[in-house]
């Protein structure tokens, strides 16, 4: 065990003279007629009055171990290795179809919930992008975020959808921001992107892959999958998934968690805090020094 100030444990010398002071200290007191009779010697019960004398010193004790701070070296038991997941949302009119936002907001919150200790984004796409939350840990922001995703709340110019544009609006945010970890692009979408085509998906998996960003597609509603989004998932290592209600969107949702799980790395000894044993002690002391002091006292004569 060590110390982070080591210097204020010199202040011990005084508790020290004080417990010395109280044991040899003799006070008779005011003497009284029964002064001068023989009685019985009580050691016990002497004992018990010099412990309790002796327990404001003690507090006192305790109280400047814990000014100098004990630490002591210890290895955390798991230490986790940060995921950079970045939620790229279809607000376009088409997601009010067949309750589609509806289903994908409710998958969406179980999945969160299993992400505990990951950094969450939280984009909005159409025609434009929208980053309504930027990389974060706390991931009851993202929660509340949700509701502002309902499209039938959007600007007319959101009702369009633009994949590629959003692609490249998340990975920018997520290079600038994610420094540490892995990366992964979650896109829910349910429409044909107007700016992917054969011609550019090499270009767009490029620029993903580049910037070691994961793309998984989760396409919501009846149509098959758009081939070129899902080659741009394939190319950086991900899968394009269909879903056509809540049960196969959380069914999507498990599969990523799976495929991408918390993963734990073995941490160093730190130094941390060693307050617990000084803090029972104290407590101890204050408890057994408020019972005494109902009956456990000299009295002056």
């Amino acid at each position: 065990m060590t110390c982070v100030y080591p210097w204020v444990l010199l202040l011990m010398i005084i508790p020290v003279l004080l417990c010395m002071w109280h044991l040899q200290r003799r006070s008779w007191g005011v003497a009284l007629p029964f002064d001068h009779q023989t009685h019985p010697q009580r050691r016990v019960l002497s004992g018990l009055l010099r412990f309790w004398e002796l327990i404001p010193a003690m507090l006192l004790a305790v109280v400047i171990a814990v000014l100098a701070e004990p630490q002591v070296q210890r290895v955390p038991s798991e230490t986790r290795i940060l995921n950079n997941i970045q939620i790229c949302f279809d607000v376009s009119s088409s997601m009010t179809a067949d309750n589609r936002y509806e289903m994908a907001k409710r998958a969406m919150e179980d999945f969160i919930d299993t992400r505990k200790g990951d950094a969450l984004g939280f984009t909005l796409f159409g025609t434009q992008q929208i980053r309504w939350t930027p990389l974060t840990k706390d991931l009851a922001t993202i929660r509340r975020a949700l509701p502002f995703a309902n499209p039938r709340n959007q600007a007319p110019f959101m009702g369009g959808t633009m994949i590629g544009a959003a692609l490249r609006f998340c990975r920018d945010n997520m290079v600038s921001e994610a420094t540490a970890g892995d990366r992964l692009l979650l896109l829910v979408s349910d429409g044909v992107s107007a700016d992917v085509n054969s011609g550019n998906v090499s270009e767009y998996a490029d620029e993903m892959k580049a910037a070691n960003i994961t793309v998984y597609h989760i396409h919501v509603g009846t149509d098959p999958v758009p081939t070129d989004v899902m080659e741009i998932a394939k190319s950086t290592g991900g899968e394009s998934f269909v879903a056509t209600d809540e049960s196969g969107l959380k069914r999507i949702f498990k599969h990523i968690d799976r495929m991408k799980p918390a993963q734990f790395k073995p941490a160093a000894a730190i130094p941390m805090d060693y307050f617990q044993p000084f803090a029972l002690v104290g407590l101890c002391l204050l408890a057994a020094y408020a019972l005494g002091a109902f009956g456990l006292r000299f009295t002056p004569w």
